[in-house]
């Protein structure tokens, strides 16, 4: 390699620095303050950095790009083969510098802030709707109990609740009315700054061109959009559309002796809330109706299911198409709908 390189292992107070002298064959440990970071490079002449993907790596490695050094982020599982026994700062930032000079270490694209600002706002969204749901299931309950049924959904219990908590206003003490109501008032403020992140995530799409080309996608709408192009980061860090959709988590497991090799079910690896949005993109194209050719064959063959994985690998793969090599999209070739 061209430059010295210095792995750095991060954390909130305290890094730890391994660098060898390709001179001297000197090993370098070196323990810094955070707040000794950015001058310690400062005065170092361009190296390669590796750093492994975790907490706050982003953003080290955009400020050490500033600084005119050279960045790679790696992948967690690429650096913990190299781990030998104990587990400190110091044997795992010898593992970074290790890990990183290694063929075929897994590389993690660096993201710029307005990426990582995106994927925030799919994070703060996700925990809305999961405190959402736990409110709301706790209300369904609550008047179960007083033998009120609440339908499934929240849109059919947004319509149900009026009637269904009338129904128990001479039944129930005013306390416990009392106290559905403010719960019922928190579940709609919860309604009120979802949307409110929506309508971010909405004018975030309308000002990326990337998101746009992506969003005319069947099956690819909003959340998906922004989120996709915001967790790829660099679309060419992958070197195929294939390559995208195994980082995903939408190809098959494998497990093999002797020459023979066995498929089982995906592997699920990767970033599970974008999985989990191409997933739903792929149930809403078959839900449409109408299938194409390929379609309707695969489904003759396949379970549900297993057609639903197999167009959800499609559309990560025209995704990242569309992003690496700068095409707009073209149905014809998609060739589902």
């Amino acid at each position: 390699m061209k430059h010295t390189v210095i792995a750095m292992d991060i954390a909130k107070r305290v890094f730890q620095l391994h660098a060898v002298d390709a001179q001297t064959g000197e090993i370098e440990r070196v323990k810094l303050r955070r707040e000794a970071v950015r001058e310690f490079f400062a005065r170092r002449t361009p190296s390669l950095v590796a750093m492994e993907a975790c907490g706050s790596a982003h953003y080290w490695a955009r400020e050490l790009r500033g600084l005119g050094h050279e960045v790679r982020l790696l992948a967690p599982k690429s650096v913990r083969p190299f781990v030998r026994s104990n587990k400190t700062d110091a044997a795992d930032a010898q593992a970074i510098w290790t890990a990183v000079q290694q063929p075929e270490a897994r590389l993690v694209a660096i993201k710029s802030e307005a990426q990582q600002a995106i994927l925030t706002l799919h994070r703060m969204r996700a925990q809305l709707l999961k405190f959402r749901v736990m409110q709301s299931n706790a209300l369904r309950g609550f008047l179960y109990e007083f033998g009120q049924v609440l339908p499934e959904g929240h849109r059919a219990m947004v319509k149900a609740w009026p009637t269904a908590l009338a129904a128990l206003a001479e039944q129930l003490p005013a306390m416990l009315l009392d106290s559905l109501r403010e719960q019922w008032v928190r579940v709609q403020q919860v309604d009120a700054e979802i949307a409110a992140l929506e309508r971010r995530l909405a004018s975030a799409l309308r000002a990326n061109g990337s998101c746009q080309q992506i969003a005319a996608i069947p099956g690819v709408g909003l959340l998906t959009a922004t989120a996709a192009v915001a967790a790829m980061g660099d679309p060419t860090t992958f070197k195929s559309g294939r390559e995208f959709a195994a980082w995903v988590g939408l190809v098959p497991r494998q497990t093999g002796t002797g020459g023979r090799v066995r498929q089982l079910g995906l592997s699920k690896r990767g970033d599970t809330y974008l999985r989990t949005l191409l997933i739903h993109g792929a149930r809403s194209i078959l839900a449409r109706g109408k299938p194409s050719p390929w379609l309707e064959a695969l489904l003759r063959r396949r379970p549900y299911s297993v057609a639903v994985a197999a167009l959800a690998n499609k559309l990560a793969r025209t995704i990242w198409a569309v992003l690496a090599r700068g095409r707009p999209f073209d149905p014809a070739a998609f060739g589902v709908a």
